[in-house]
């Protein structure tokens, strides 16, 4: 859709792209024929080092198959899954083998829905914390706090070296199936079970939108999933409508998610055929453009962008390429440095292979790969600034509510100081503006009266 507002700016929805590749925890699709057993993969690739490669490998699976005291740990299938775990996540942090449970987990962060409670959980000195319930959830209607502690499980009490990641496994599930939730409230000292019944949570890539002091738009961005690129769109519309003079971009705490996504944020602000960002893998004929392919004038107003160390991958491409071409001013803390690309090789029976395969480069060439992105106006917060700030831009729809607000989550609103210097630039870059357009007025006065 197309709005013309105040200085005609224009706004397109985005048609999807071809979900390619990815960035940060949320990954693209690449699918290649099922391969999982090594004996088959190798097959595949006549070559006198992989050949010697796999023979020494299959040497040491039949030694360890054939007299590890377990024979049922040393299987063929589990010594042929355990190896492709080490031989895949010794290369770096991001590429992983990943089995089916966890493909499929992947596979529902990245459309956005899943079946849960709805609660955004933590680790604390081996404890399961819960930092937020989502507003209108289960979990959120049943009246789960921050600080609740999650001790057990459908009656199955948690270990101390319970991960995050197994805790969520537990409580997501099929829609409409039950779990019981057993918590320990320290503000109280009591413990209490929850029975739950779970639905389809819906986590929406922007979350605060709203018109700020000053005609400023606010919109801040959570991830970069499927549909984040006309959820964007939207927002800003819906901003231009109110008819705002500028624009926040909120991209703290903001781990990435799908490349494809990054540049349709970032695609309004550009001009047909401008690049955003570019990757470039192993040999030179890898290097993929991605390129604004909006028809029409791109957005014409002052930008600024908000990032903390929490902002990385596809919340860092969006940064560098409005930063790097002057788009925006960014404010807050240095990025958190991700700037490698991964593709999925789909696998048998649900499991896949993430592999990293590229690094992206800002419009400039620029990597920021373990360097990050440095602001041009540095506010530094607190780590527990940030925590309180995180929870208090998850819900606002308790803002204007103290009593609520402190009961949910547990502390009265702070200020937020990043956001405040933001508009403070923007408040400065728009008085610029006035005064240009001052002076230039006065000078076609002076000019018709010669």
């Amino acid at each position: 859709m197309i709005y013309n507002l105040n200085r005609m700016h224009t706004v397109r929805t985005m048609g999807k792209r071809i979900l390619t590749l990815a960035t940060g925890m949320a990954l693209g699709a690449l699918a290649v024929p099922g391969l999982l057993h090594l004996g088959l993969l190798w097959g595949l690739f006549p070559s006198r080092d992989l050949n010697h490669a796999s023979s020494y490998v299959r040497e040491v699976l039949q030694l360890v198959n054939e007299n590890y005291v377990d024979a049922g740990a040393a299987s063929y299938d589990a010594l042929a899954r355990s190896a492709i775990h080490g031989m895949v996540e010794s290369l770096d942090p991001h590429s992983e083998f990943m089995e089916a449970k966890d493909n499929e987990q992947l596979e529902e962060d990245l459309s956005g829905e899943f079946g849960g409670i709805g609660v955004e959980v933590e680790t604390r000195a081996d404890r399961i914390v819960v930092v937020a319930p989502i507003a209108g959830t289960p979990g959120d209607r049943a009246g789960i706090l921050r600080g609740d502690e999650i001790t057990g499980i459908d009656g199955h009490r948690l270990g101390g070296g319970a991960s995050r990641d197994e805790v969520v496994g537990k409580l997501r599930g099929k829609p409409k199936t039950r779990v019981t939730v057993s918590l320990f409230r320290p503000g109280t000292g009591k413990s209490f079970d929850l029975l739950l019944t779970r639905e389809i949570i819906k986590v929406e890539s922007v979350g605060e939108t709203r018109v700020l002091d000053g005609d400023v738009g606010y919109v801040q961005l959570k991830e970069f999933s499927e549909h984040t690129g006309e959820e964007f769109v939207d927002a800003v519309n819906r901003l231009l409508k109110q008819n705002i003079n500028s624009l926040i971009i909120d991209l703290r705490n903001n781990p990435g998610g799908l490349l494809d996504a990054a540049v349709e944020v970032a695609e309004p602000f550009f001009r047909k055929g401008e690049i955003i960002v570019y990757t470039q893998g192993r040999k030179p004929s890898d290097r993929e453009d991605y390129r604004a392919e909006a028809d029409g004038e791109p957005l014409d107003l002052p930008v600024a962008v908000l990032i903390n160390a929490g902002t990385a991958s596809a919340a860092e491409i969006v940064t560098g390429a409005l930063k790097d071409t002057g788009r925006a001013v960014i404010v807050g803390e240095r990025s958190f440095g991700k700037g490698s690309v991964q593709a999925i090789f789909k696998l048998k029976d649900g499991e896949a292979l993430r592999l990293t395969t590229a690094k992206y480069y800002t419009p400039s060439g620029v990597s920021i790969h373990e360097k990050g992105i440095a602001p041009q106006v540095e506010v530094i917060m607190t780590p527990d600034e940030d925590s309180k700030l995180w929870q208090q831009h998850a819900r606002p729809d308790l803002l204007g509510q103290p009593a609520e607000f402190k009961a949910v989550l547990g502390f009265e609103p702070i200020a937020d100081r990043q956001l405040q210097t933001a508009l403070d630039v923007l408040k400065g870059v728009d008085m610029l503006d006035g005064q240009a357009d001052a002076a230039a007025s006065a000078a076609k006065k002076a000019g018709g009266a010669h």
